[in-house]
Parts: structure tokens; C-alpha cells; sequence
């Protein structure tokens, strides 16, 4: 078999009457790529990322575009020739050398053509030309009559990423091109169609292995004979006469098992199939995983897993820009955050095979929505085949990944069916039901009846249920944010939370890279970079009586970022002081896909958020939580905790007014409640005191009031700034000593030098105490400044002494 990519000599071109001119033939293009970046890359629009550019591009996806090159071929020893298309984005015409080889309407799956007939000898000529997606969209939405959806955007009648459209939190900016690999592949004989790999730990605990082989056979006669290998064991696979499909297990007794982070190690294994002289490899894990459907508890190989998770969004609008090593550093954010799922969101994309090898090695659990939001789908042709079509596929490339232990029929729409006014607006009409209770749930008993399949989310477990019982399956919290305190949260007992979060801007080096000119809080280029709806507003009243309000622009990103970390992680630190009646959350979000004030930990230049620092507090494997008059020990690790916890009402001067040592013992993945004495629980002035507890190096600061009632004392504190190497190269050490209480302390070098990063942040220190910060990734003419305001921020700064 040999193997040709088609990725060089692309040019894009169209017929339409655009804003832009195009030089004849067109502009250069990329392949894989979309229409965006090239026209970027030619210099014909400005970054759609910067400022409100967005705004002015809407054209481009009501536009038609070809894609066309010219290519050699020669005659090669082979019978036999494929056109392959990992994926087209979206609506498209393949043709070859003017002859049409078919038509294409989803970006979620891949195209082959048998191509060798109409091949020349020498050059030939490749054309791919898209139609428009909103024409694509808004002509079966006229045919098929209107769904309801959060969106007033075309998205369900097209197998699309649907946040290309645009999202709270995400730009409209809908693309078409070649956004994945192109390849001619050329062979002789029968050819492996298709290998699926499903591996468990089988029914006695043994790893076992099962591949099914689909063939493309030039004739049905004759025996065919397959030899499967992995981790020293053999077996042969036959495909009969007369068929076209084989299937073997074996045992694999040598195989060690697969584990998520934080439980083992993640072994993974090469499984080599040879069919004649064709030979496929593939790389899986042993792993058992089971859900437990009224608690919504997964566990892996026996053992119940509190998921410490994170929602994943397409890392760019334009996702052929992602690379190997951006991903690898994404996950690396979630995995250094303490995250042990990720939760891929129904309203982007399967993602690529390097996300999910990366997960596998990263042993990062994948929890893989399909492709479908917030929105009322459409169950008619041609739509139900495609789901049908992209659905069969993507089961399938993914089922040998340990790491992915749940599909989910979608995100949302169960609960926009039942709560938020759909049926009215529906009138009969199809909205998915039969796409999540018949159709996917069906492929995957069929193809990977390994992992637990789940109708949406959030579900209860029957139709006939709310959505959001939280006595049964997965709810999402949205009263905080959208209209409540986020004390909220502490109203909540639920099995398993799948979304919940908090706004806040991302880094001021990433703010400051996207909008030109003056920033300011009524700015309206900042406002383009705000999707929710009034999120300035809530943004502001969500700081509550927890904050102050913000003076200047400074304050308000300083106030609001935090406001962001303490509101998400009360969430979490509550939730997982319920395990095991509750075991998970799953944050609303880990990443963006542009710079943009939204939820993420991470924003959309790479940059972490002080929610990222608080979030690997909360997701530390032991934390204590302060709650109705006890402490809570939460111990997620292997082994028992234990030792002495020692708990002080102090004076905000740092004296202890009361204390007491308490006994601890908490066995491994649990928790323990430690009830507290009253002279610990009833300050005698709340504004004036605070709580602190310690154990094993774990260390919880409660104030007995919010910060804007409390008599905080102007910050006094000296920090100390010196290289980490000679002259600076390796970064810098900043060393803090607090001489009064210094509330959240906290540093950010960006704004120095967008390269700069700091590895902690809100760190509450008491009188005498000391804290050290290093600073990496930049080279800084001043680095005294890293010692100043608006670098060095603390709650209490702009407080006057008491």
C-alpha cells in the first residue's frame, strides 16, 4: 500500500461578489486549513480575533468557495485507488479531473472515493467546492420547518460544530474548507476497510482484547486469514467465504491494567493486524468501566472514581491551527489543575486522534458528548443518516482509547424539551428524542458495548423524570451566575454536577492583545469580547457583598477574576465534602477558543486564570472544608490521613483567641466529618476574626463574615525580588512577608511581559508569615516591578489601617 498527501499546490478562489479582491487564480491555500486562515494569511481581512473584526466577516460563510491544485501521479504497481478526506467543513462537491465523485454534508466524518479509473498518467486536477453553510442550513430549515434552540443561528440543520455559529463565550465566525488530511491511497487485493479494537478486563478480571476486521474484498471467494498481536499474544482472525467481516477475542494474561490519574499507572499496548501484505497498528489500554446510573457513578476497573472534571470547547475557532503539543499543553493545564476527566462538549467536535492518545497517556478519563446543543434537532433525512453515518465512525476510531469512558447523547436538549418551552414552539416536529433514546444508544451497544452510553445531559435517568432531579443522575447549575449568589451552592446536594461556573476576564496581556486602544469598562470594543448576555452586568453584581466594586479598569479585573476562582471553588470544595452521595463536578470551562471574558480557567491565548490556581487547590486530592459547624475532611487519595487537626478562632491581628486539637483518621476515598466547639464556630466579632485550620500540611482560612464586612487592616508587607539564575535568564523568586493580614495574595507578570507566568496565586497569609512566588518564562528590564502594584495585588491593599 503506498500513500500520497495531497496537501501542497491548493489554490481558493470564488465566483461570488465579496468585499475583498482576490488576485486571479485565487490565494494560496492551506490544506488542512479553512477559508478564514487563508484569507488571514493573504492579507485580504484582519484578525477576526482582535477587536470587533468578528463582526465584519459574516460574509465569508455566506459565500461559496473552491478549493482546487494539481497533482502527479504515476502509475504505481497497484490495482486499486482511494481519495481519501479525513474531513470537509462542510457542504461540498469532490471532483476529479471534472468528473463529479460525489457530495459531502458533514464536517464530523471522513470521505473515500475510488478514484483509479479516472487517474492520468502526469498531472491532474483536484476541485473541492463548498456551498455557503448558512445556505445550506437556512434552505433545510425552510423545508423541514424551524426548531427552537438558545441560538437564533441555523446550526441544528447542519452536522457542523455548532459553536462555529457562535456561543456565550465564542465568536461567530462559520468556516468552510479541507480542515483535515487529504491522501491518495493506493493497494492491490483485499484491503482492511475497517478495525475495531474494544479491550476490558473481561469477565473473569483477565484483559482481554476483541477485533473485528471489515474487508473490502475484491470477490467473495475464499477463506481470509488475519494474525492479531498484542503484548506477546497471538491469535488468528478469519473472514469466511462468502463474508466480508471476522471477529476474534483473546486473552491477554500479560497486559497490566489502565488507570485514571491519581489511581495507577496507564500501560497502553500495541495491537498489530496483518491481512496479506497489509499490516494496521493501533495503541489501546485494558481497563473496565462501569456506571452507576441512579448515582451517576463511574467506576474503572472496580473502583469508584469522585470525577474532579473539567468541560472541554474546540481550543480554536479554526481547529486545523491545533497542533500535538498545544493540546498536550491543554491537558497538561487540566491534569496540573487536578482534574482527572475532561468532558468533551456536545456543541463542537469529535476531536482529533491526538486529543484522545494524549488523554490516554495523560490518564485524563474523556467523557465524549455527540455532536448536539442546546437546540431542537431535526430527526428527517438527511440528517438522520449523516447522525447515523458520523456517529458509526466516530464510535468506532475512538473505542480503543482507555481514557474515553462515556458517550453522552447530548448536552442540554433533553432539559430544553422538558423546561424551556420547546414543545409549544414544536408543535409535533422531530427535536432528537429518537437520535438519543434509539439511534445512539443502539451504535454503541452494537460497536463498543465496553463503555456506558448516557441519553444527555442533564438527565435523571428516564424520560419521565425531570432533568434536573438532583436525587438521580447528572444536573447542571446555572441559578448561580445567571441569577443568584453563589452561597447558592451551598443549597445543593446533588449526585453529579456536569456544569456549573463562573465568569471572568482572561489575562491582561491576552485583554490587552485583543483590544486596540483605550481599555475601559464601558469600552465597546471590550463589550465585543463579552458573549453572555448582560455579562458585564453580572459580572458586577456578582461580586456581591463579597468584593468591592471596582474603582478603575485595574480593579475590575483584579476583583472580578477573583470573585471567578472563590466562586468556583466554593462550589467544588461544598460538592465534594457530600462524596460519596455526590461523586463529581465537572467545571464550566477549562479553555477558550479566543480571548474573551468567559468562564475558563484558562483563556484563549494559553494563559491561566486565578481560578486555575484556586481550582488545583480544590482539586487536591486532600482538602479540608469548613461547613455547618464542622470540618470536613476529604481525603481522594490511595491512603488513610490522619494526624491531628488543629483548629483557631484568631484576631485579625493573627492572636488566637480560641483553639483546640482534634483526633483525625480518614480512610482512603472518603470523608471525614470533624465537629467543631462552639468557641471555634461563634466569633465575638465577625468583622474581626477569622477561622484557620491545619492538617498534614493542609491549611483551610475562613472569615466569619464577607470581605467587604470585615475591618481589614491596611496591607503591610514587604517582597524581596531577586534572579532564580544569574542575571535573570531563569526568572525570578519573589519573596513576600506579610506583616499584617494580606487577603489573597496574588501576582501577575504578564503584565510585564505577556511570556510571564507565576506558579501560585491567592495565597491568604497571616502577621509574620512569608510566601514565595517564582516567576518564569521572561527576561525583565525592571523586575522591582513585580513587587508593585497592579503586578502584586492583595483584597486588603486599598484597605486604611485599623
Amino acid at each position: 500500500m503506498t500513500r500520497l498527501h495531497l496537501h501542497d499546490g491548493w489554490r481558493l478562489s470564488t465566483d461570488a461578489d465579496i468585499p475583498v479582491t482576490l488576485p486571479a487564480g485565487g490565494v494560496t491555500a492551506t490544506v488542512p486549513g479553512c477559508v478564514h486562515t487563508d484569507l488571514l494569511t493573504a492579507g485580504l481581512i484582519d484578525d477576526p480575533y482582535l477587536d470587533d473584526n468578528e463582526t465584519r466577516l459574516t460574509w465569508i460563510g455566506r459565500t461559496d468557495w473552491t478549493y482546487r491544485t494539481t497533482f502527479t501521479w504515476r502509475r504505481d504497481g497497484h490495482d486499486r485507488t482511494d481519495l481519501l478526506f479525513a474531513g470537509l467543513d462542510t457542504v461540498a462537491a469532490v471532483s476529479l479531473n471534472g468528473t463529479v465523485l460525489g457530495e459531502t454534508a458533514n464536517q464530523h466524518r471522513g470521505y473515500r472515493f475510488p478514484v483509479r479509473q479516472l487517474l492520468h498518467e502526469g498531472h491532474n486536477t483536484l476541485e473541492v467546492r463548498f456551498t455557503a453553510p448558512y445556505t445550506y442550513a437556512e434552505d433545510l430549515r425552510d423545508r423541514l420547518g424551524d426548531r427552537p434552540g438558545a441560538y437564533s443561528e441555523p446550526y441544528p440543520f447542519i452536522r457542523k460544530m455548532a459553536c462555529n455559529f457562535g456561543w456565550d463565550w465564542g465568536p461567530t465566525l462559520v468556516t468552510s474548507g479541507i480542515w483535515r488530511p487529504v491522501t491518495l491511497e493506493s493497494y492491490s487485493g483485499d484491503r482492511i476497510a475497517q478495525m475495531r479494537l474494544l479491550a476490558d478486563t473481561g469477565t473473569d478480571g483477565v484483559p482481554r482484547l476483541t477485533v473485528a476486521l471489515d474487508v473490502d474484498r475484491l470477490d467473495g471467494t475464499g477463506e481470509l486469514t488475519a494474525e492479531v498481536e498484542v503484548a506477546g499474544e497471538r491469535a488468528r482472525l478469519t473472514v469466511p467465504e462468502g463474508h466480508s467481516c471476522g471477529r476474534v477475542s483473546l486473552s491477554v494474561p500479560g497486559a497490566e491494567l489502565w488507570w485514571p490519574r491519581g489511581y495507577g499507572e496507564q500501560p497502553l499496548y500495541e495491537v498489530t493486524v496483518r491481512l496479506g501484505e497489509q499490516e494496521q497498528r493501533a495503541r489501546t489500554g485494558f481497563r473496565g468501566v462501569e456506571l452507576e446510573r441512579e448515582a451517576f457513578r463511574i467506576a474503572v476497573n472496580g473502583e469508584p472514581v469522585f470525577v474532579r472534571g473539567v468541560n472541554w470547547i474546540p481550543d480554536d475557532c479554526f481547529p486545523s491551527r491545533l497542533t500535538r503539543e498545544r493540546i498536550a499543553a491543554r491537558l497538561d493545564q487540566a491534569a496540573e489543575a487536578g482534574a482527572n476527566l475532561v468532558r468533551v462538549w456536545g456543541g463542537g467536535l469529535y476531536e482529533s486522534d491526538d486529543f484522545y492518545e494524549l488523554a490516554d497517556e495523560k490518564g485524563l478519563l474523556v467523557w465524549q458528548d455527540f455532536p448536539f446543543a442546546c437546540a431542537a434537532y431535526p430527526e428527517e433525512q438527511p440528517l438522520y443518516d449523516e447522525v447515523a453515518a458520523e456517529a458509526r465512525e466516530n464510535i468506532v476510531r475512538l473505542a480503543p482509547h482507555p481514557s474515553l469512558v462515556l458517550w453522552c447523547g447530548n448536552n442540554e436538549n433533553l432539559e430544553g424539551y422538558a423546561d424551556w418551552g420547546w414543545q409549544d414552539e414544536l408543535q409535533g416536529r422531530t427535536w432528537g428524542h429518537g437520535y438519543y433514546h434509539r439511534l445512539l444508544p443502539g451504535l454503541v451497544a452494537e460497536l463498543d458495548p465496553t463503555r456506558p452510553y448516557w441519553p444527555g445531559s442533564p438527565y435523571s435517568g428516564a424520560p419521565s423524570r425531570p432533568p434536573q432531579d438532583p436525587t438521580r443522575g447528572t444536573v447542571h447549575l446555572w441559578d448561580v451566575w445567571n441569577r443568584v449568589d453563589y452561597r447558592t451552592y451551598a443549597d445543593h446536594v446533588p449526585r453529579f454536577v456536569a456544569e456549573f461556573g463562573f465568569q471572568g476576564p482572561p489575562a491582561y496581556s491576552t485583554l490587552r492583545t485583543a483590544v486596540s486602544g483605550e481599555l475601559a469598562l464601558d469600552s465597546p470594543l471590550l463589550a465585543a469580547h463579552q458573549k453572555a448576555d448582560d455579562g458585564q452586568g453580572k459580572l458586577l453584581r456578582g461580586l456581591g457583598d463579597h468584593l468591592p466594586q471596582p474603582r478603575d479598569l485595574d480593579d475590575w479585573h483584579w476583583l472580578t477574576q477573583l470573585n471567578q476562582a472563590r466562586a468556583v471553588a466554593f462550589g467544588i470544595r461544598h460538592f465534594r465534602s457530600h462524596a460519596p452521595y455526590c461523586m463529581g463536578t465537572v467545571v464550566w470551562q477549562l479553555n477558550d477558543c479566543w480571548p474573551v471574558v468567559s468562564w475558563s480557567a484558562v483563556d484563549g491565548e494559553g494563559r491561566r486564570k486565578p481560578l486555575w490556581y484556586a481550582l488545583r487547590e480544590a482539586y487536591a486530592d486532600r482538602i479540608l472544608v469548613v461547613r455547618d459547624g464542622a470540618v470536613y475532611v476529604v481525603n481522594d487519595g490511595p491512603r488513610i490521613w490522619e494526624g491531628t487537626l488543629r483548629a483557631a478562632r484568631r484576631s485579625l491581628s493573627g492572636a488566637v483567641l480560641a483553639e483546640a486539637e482534634l483526633p483525625v483518621g480518614c480512610a482512603p476515598r472518603s470523608v471525614s466529618r470533624v465537629e467543631l466547639p462552639a468557641e471555634l464556630t461563634e466569633p465575638g466579632d465577625k468583622t474581626r476574626e477569622l477561622f484557620v485550620a491545619e492538617l498534614g500540611g493542609q491549611r483551610v482560612v475562613e472569615f466569619y463574615a464577607e470581605d467587604t464586612e470585615v475591618a481589614f487592616p491596611g496591607a503591610e508587607l514587604t517582597a524581596r525580588v531577586e534572579p532564580l539564575g544569574p542575571g535573570g535568564g531563569d526568572g525570578y523568586r519573589v519573596t513576600v512577608s506579610a506583616h499584617t493580614l494580606v487577603r489573597d495574595l496574588a501576582l501577575f507578570p504578564d503584565r510585564l511581559d505577556p511570556a510571564a507566568e507565576t506558579d501560585r496565586a491567592l495565597i491568604t497569609l497571616l502577621p509574620g508569615e512569608q510566601a514565595a512566588f517564582e516567576v518564569t518564562g521572561a527576561l525583565l528590564p525592571d523586575p522591582s516591578a513585580l513587587a508593585k502594584r497592579p503586578v502584586l495585588r492583595c483584597v486588603n491593599e486599598a484597605h486604611g489601617a485599623d
